[in-house]
């Protein structure tokens, strides 16, 4: 006989980030789009919260049919959590002396490494990749004035 799935915080989780993308993404509509020559305030928040919905209802029914899940140990979790947040703080603190892209660059650095990406070069190239995307996408297609820092 096959169990029907206890509440998880989990499965709570994955549920708030399917509200809060479909929720990004109807309000983002009503900014507009404007065009591919002179994108409008809504065009990128709409799409993340498209994707941000669309990922965690493909996860929420991953979790819901499986049923069981491994969790993390919970000094283990806890850990995890307390470095994410760490880097958050800092991501914040920083950016006005480092800059946007630097900062951002850093901090996927150290998330690679808190989620356990196997040596330097791995994190290394997913961060340089998300530091170039953010400066490409940002600076220069969209030209939104990210804070430069002391590094210019």
């Amino acid at each position: 006989m096959h169990k029907a799935p206890g509440f998880r915080l989990e499965t709570g989780f994955v549920f708030v980030l399917l509200v809060l993308g479909s929720a990004i993404s109807v309000i983002s509509w009503g900014y507009g789009f404007g065009s591919l020559a002179q994108p409008g305030p809504g065009l990128y928040p709409f799409f993340v919260g498209a994707a941000i919905s669309v990922f965690s209802l493909f996860i929420l029914i991953a979790v819901l049919m499986s049923g069981t899940g491994k969790s993390l140990p919970a000094r283990e979790g806890a850990r995890t959590l307390a470095l994410m947040t760490l880097t958050f703080c800092f991501w914040i603190l920083a950016m006005p002396l480092l800059g946007y892209v630097v900062v951002s660059m850093l901090a996927t650095y150290a998330f690679c490494k808190v989620m356990k990406l196997e040596g330097w070069r791995k994190p290394l190239a997913v961060s340089a990749g998300t530091a170039l995307f953010i400066y490409l996408l940002f600076d220069y297609w969209l030209y939104v004035d990210l804070p430069r820092g002391i590094l210019g």
